[in-house]
């Protein structure tokens, strides 16, 4: 199990798709998410034949939050070229976490 934490306090629980299948496979298909999905390495995401909204954070290679987006289902998102992870979950998670812009994240593994 892995957790997204911010200054030592767990955020939530995050699943992580580093592989390419496991990336293109994404949160198709599913209903919702409880923690967030790390995609590693990603610069940009879709919602097509997505069933639920997601807030998106593009990450650097150090897991700083560049920028923060809500996303419709059926989008195709920015990409952004110094993103090196794409940070996702359910729309509105982001701000019940206080995920910002800046923000320093790291993964604790167990």
């Amino acid at each position: 199990m892995a957790w997204l934490v911010h200054e030592g306090r767990v955020i939530a629980s995050l699943e992580i798709a580093e592989s390419r299948k496991n990336r293109r496979r994404g949160l198709l298909g599913r209903e919702g998410i409880e923690g967030a999905l790390l995609l590693r390495p990603a610069r940009g995401v879709h919602t097509i034949r997505m069933r639920f909204a997601l807030d998106v954070a593009h990450l650097d290679g150090n897991l700083r939050v560049l920028s923060i987006t809500t996303m419709a289902p059926g989008r195709v998102g920015k990409w952004s070229p110094r993103a090196g992870a794409v940070l996702e979950a359910e729309a509105g998670s982001f701000r019940r976490w206080g995920v910002e812009r800046g923000m320093q994240l790291e993964i604790c593994v167990e």
